[in-house]
């Protein structure tokens, strides 16, 4: 019979893959994608984070785009609250206008909502996502 060479013994059984959490935020110790998404909550977070994050770019533009849209918001509630104050004591109208207004508070809040949940999604899955208007805004304030 021909001699046969011994085959290597297998390699050691391992734990398994080391979980991979990806990139970490250099300031905060938090991965990149978990910082950001939580730098998406309005004004407050984007402020907590921009202030904290120095290095990473990507935690940096949620943050500042997270602190136009909390001041979008603010100068929202602020335009209906006026119009609301100015419009709905007219006698005759006012209640029509009320209305109005109620109705117009309900789908702006709506879409608040919306592109908070799509902004903190994007963030949280990795991927840059510009608000329309608020994020040219917020990439011109990182550049410059």
């Amino acid at each position: 019979m021909p001699d046969e060479e011994p085959s290597p013994p297998p390699p050691p059984p391992s734990a398994g893959p080391e979980p991979e959490t990806g990139p970490k935020s250099t300031s905060t110790g938090l991965p990149s994608n978990v910082a950001a998404a939580i730098a998406c909550i309005p004004l407050i977070g984007g402020i907590i984070f921009y202030i904290l994050e120095k290095q990473d770019s990507f935690v940096r533009f949620y943050a500042m785009q997270s602190i136009i849209f909390g001041g979008a918001w603010i100068l929202f509630a602020i335009v209906y609250s006026i119009a609301h104050a100015i419009l709905t004591p007219i006698p005759g109208i006012g209640l029509f206008f009320a209305i109005i207004l109620w109705v117009i508070w309900a789908l702006v809040g709506l879409a608040f909502l919306v592109f908070f949940i799509v902004t903190v999604v994007k963030a949280f899955t990795g991927v840059r996502w510009e608000i329309p208007y608020i994020g040219p805004m917020a990439r011109k304030q990182m550049e410059g």
